[in-house]
């Protein structure tokens, strides 16, 4: 139950008064109906009596005034419950919307807070996967299926009211007949949830086979090496396992249902023929039979209701166990308690003694390393591929911490600083640097208002975009209508400008003149001669 505590606070959390709302019109749409039922009782039996009594003769007007006033109650509290069923309809809209922004928000701040080790972890992304299903809309199904548990509950205390005054045999019938169907939901419940759990990686190779189909990314070498059949059939044979599974599992159920059914009509025989005869040995009177008809039928559903909210929170609190693991994740690397104040000006930057592996892998990438670079020097890191040059800016970044050794600023534990400002004095132009599907403005200050022509014309991005036909505000990439696609030279120099806008004390280029030709590559040469004078310049190529 903790879980489902947790769901609805979440859902209470992100939109209060349309949570009371809902309380609200719950309760109002559990006791109306009966009010109702009670209210069609009394206008049978009125009408019943004025018939015995006058006959084919007119209604007495006192009669005629008893059963209008009646007609006129029961169609306003009809017209009441409608306003109330809108009025829900319309809340339940507004709290799911505001429960999707809330949760993604919710989980998009979890994803960015959580350790890069993390994503190394393929149960992270298993996690992830299950969590990412469940987040916009389990916690408003749980909400949901309290409120309709309080609804029946509530339906049904007035039901069973009004059955007292039959027998307490027909209670005992209705609950009973109703007590298989929810021992097979919950035995559906757990099924369907382990076998969602037990093939989160086959939903996840699904998944991954149909992004490749459809994705920019891997467009051209699906063409190139005529790779559709191939990942399609791996998509349809990872289909074809799911649904098979499936399906076994539906036709099981199905069967069970189809056996409830016929208990639950059973029950529905005996107590309406006994109530029949009550009537026809005039123990009850017309009206009573309708409302105790009514009341039984009502019951029954609002059983089946009461069965399948029990049910279904049992089925959520499976379910939204994997939201909160996702949740329950912590980061390991986090800013200290008490951190130091970033240097006023950054002199030197020491990697001193680093022993590093990435998680679950047998071998170090870096062992005993050391190195320092220095203000006003360029310091070039060269090396074969996996020499572990990119994991020191890494390291530079605490998005991993060594097992050995430590990363010095002005001979001081980087991990003594807070995260935040350690970032902020550090810029990166990262070798698999970010395309981002904006505005060429906002690829490189990202807050789109800022003046970003100087670090463009530094990383000679400005001519580039100078070309395009709404310069700094054309959008770059094809994702989106009006984008300009560059080459992977002119990505670069964008990525470039990116990180010299930022102007940090330290910066680390990582692979820069992978993709850029001669002409850019001498004035990459001259740019950094020009800012190198305060800062520190790392510059990571291959050997």
């Amino acid at each position: 139950m903790k879980k489902l505590w947790q769901a609805l606070k979440l859902v209470r959390r992100c939109d209060p008064w349309s949570f009371r709302r809902k309380l609200l019109y719950v309760i109002l749409q559990s006791i109306l109906p009966l009010v109702n039922l009670y209210i069609l009782k009394l206008l049978v039996d009125s009408v019943t009596n004025a018939a015995m009594v006058h006959g084919v003769e007119p209604f007495h007007e006192t009669a005629l005034q008893s059963t209008m006033l009646l007609l006129l109650l029961m169609v306003g509290v009809f017209l009441l419950n409608r306003i109330v069923s809108a009025l829900n309809a319309v809340n339940n809209d507004v709290l799911g919307q505001r429960l999707v922004d809330y949760m993604a928000d919710v989980m998009q701040r979890q994803a960015a807070r959580l350790d890069m080790a993390y994503y190394d972890n393929p149960e992270y992304y298993d996690s992830l996967h299950r969590a990412q299903q469940e987040a916009s809309s389990r916690p408003l199904v749980i909400l949901g299926n309290f409120m309709s548990l309080l609804g029946s509950i509530l339906s049904i205390s007035g039901i069973v009211v009004m059955l007292v005054t039959a027998s307490w045999w027909v209670i005992a019938v209705m609950v009973m007949a109703v007590v298989p169907g929810f021992i097979v939901r919950l035995y559906k419940a757990r099924r369907i949830y382990r076998f969602r759990r037990d093939n989160t990686q086959l939903y996840r190779r699904t998944g991954y086979y149909s992004s490749l189909l459809s994705s920019r990314a891997s467009a051209m070498e699906m063409r190139a090496y005529n790779l559709t059949d191939f990942f399609r059939k791996r998509f349809v044979k990872s289909r074809k396992q799911l649904v098979g599974q499936l399906l076994r599992i539906s036709r099981r159920l199905g069967t069970l249902d189809v056996l409830c059914g016929v208990i639950e009509a059973a029950a529905m025989f005996v107590v309406v023929w006994l109530l029949i005869g009550q009537a026809f040995a005039a123990a009850i009177s017309v009206g009573t039979f309708v409302m105790l008809f009514e009341a039984f039928r009502r019951g029954q559903g609002y059983l089946g209701s009461l069965v399948t909210s029990i049910a279904t929170l049992y089925d959520n609190r499976l379910f939204v166990g994997n939201l909160f693991d996702f949740l329950d994740f912590e980061p390991q690397i986090v800013s200290p308690k008490e951190p130091l104040p970033m240097p006023e000006r950054i002199v030197s930057v020491e990697f001193r003694d680093i022993t590093f592996r990435y998680p679950d892998m047998e071998h170090n990438v870096l062992t005993h390393y050391n190195l320092i670079a220095k203000v006003g020097e360029v310091t070039r890191i060269d090396g074969e591929n996996g020499y572990g040059k990119s994991t020191l800016v890494k390291l530079l970044l605490r998005l991993y911490d060594p097992q050995g050794g430590v990363v010095l600023i002005n001979g001081i534990d980087i991990r003594r600083f807070s995260l935040e400002e350690l970032r902020k004095n550090v810029g990166v132009m990262f070798q698999d640097f970010g395309r981002y599907s904006l505005t060429a403005s906002e690829n490189i200050g990202f807050d789109g208002t800022a003046d970003v022509t100087d670090a463009a014309f530094l990383a000679d991005a400005d001519c580039i975009i100078r070309r395009l036909p709404h310069g700094y505000c054309n959008m770059l990439g094809r994702t989106f209508d009006g984008g300009a696609e560059l080459s992977m030279g002119q990505w670069q120099r964008v990525a470039m400008a990116r990180l010299l806008y930022t102007d940090a004390p330290v910066m680390v280029f990582d692979e820069p003149v992978a993709w850029i030709d001669i002409a850019a590559r001498k004035h990459f040469n001259e740019t950094i001669e020009k800012i190198k004078v305060d800062k520190i310049i790392l510059i990571i190529t291959h050997a």
